[in-house]
């Protein structure tokens, strides 16, 4: 398996904790299967990156215990929500605002500590509105699932713990073409746009919003 990460520099020896604390899934080490989508992360702060390439044999990979939040037969986006809000700063205003929504959603928590990799969506901070939105009654659980499993973002792999990491080969960097300076943004307006009429439409009577959710719970 290949895997890249889209950075400002040269990363030849991985550590587990080089992220921020509040990132999607805690501090870990984030990689995607997709060149394309490094170059755009790696080039988002408007001047070129690097993307760096790394290999595990598959053996080596499936070795490691793995939290897969995109298999809809065992997770709903509703796992992926709960380790989001887990790991996010929240303002104070809307946690007391909606605590107890908050509190129904650590049902779905799953302890991310006790894996060595994670594949789930990224939640850019342009995106990140959209589960405040279903927290707060907005947006429907079918629009949500829409909005991060038709996104524009795509799939990351953390790598959480040092075994992982371990097994990670470091290849090559490559310098990114001065024409992805910028895209990342493109692409996060045009799919924030499309998501946004997708909340202007009409209500479907079948939808399913978080207080229809809290009411089954009860």
């Amino acid at each position: 398996m290949i895997f890249y990460h889209g950075s400002k520099r040269i990363i030849d020896k991985v550590i587990v904790n080089g992220s921020d604390v509040d990132n999607d899934y805690g501090p870990s080490f984030y990689v995607t299967l997709e060149k394309e989508s490094a170059k755009e992360w790696a080039c988002k702060n408007g001047s070129v990156g690097i993307v760096n390439k790394y290999s595990i044999k598959n053996d080596d990979f499936n070795s490691l215990k793995i939290l897969d939040l995109t298999n809809k037969d065992k997770y709903s986006v509703l796992t992926w929500l709960a380790i989001l809000m887990h790991f996010r700063n929240l303002d104070n205003s809307f946690k007391t605002t909606f605590k107890s929504r908050l509190l129904w959603l650590e049902k779905y928590y799953v302890d991310v500590n006790q894996y060595d990799v994670i594949k789930g969506f990224r939640a850019d901070d342009s995106y990140f509105k959209f589960p405040l939105k279903f927290i707060s009654g907005l947006l429907s659980y079918e629009s949500l699932e829409k909005v991060f499993k038709f996104g524009n973002l795509g799939i990351q792999y953390a790598f959480m713990s040092n075994k992982a990491v371990n097994k990670l080969k470091y290849l090559s960097s490559e310098m990114c073409d001065i024409s992805y300076v910028g895209k990342y943004y493109q692409i996060v307006k045009d799919g924030s746009l499309k998501f946004e009429q997708l909340i202007n439409e009409p209500i479907n009577d079948k939808e399913t919003f978080i207080t229809d959710l809290l009411k089954q719970y009860e």
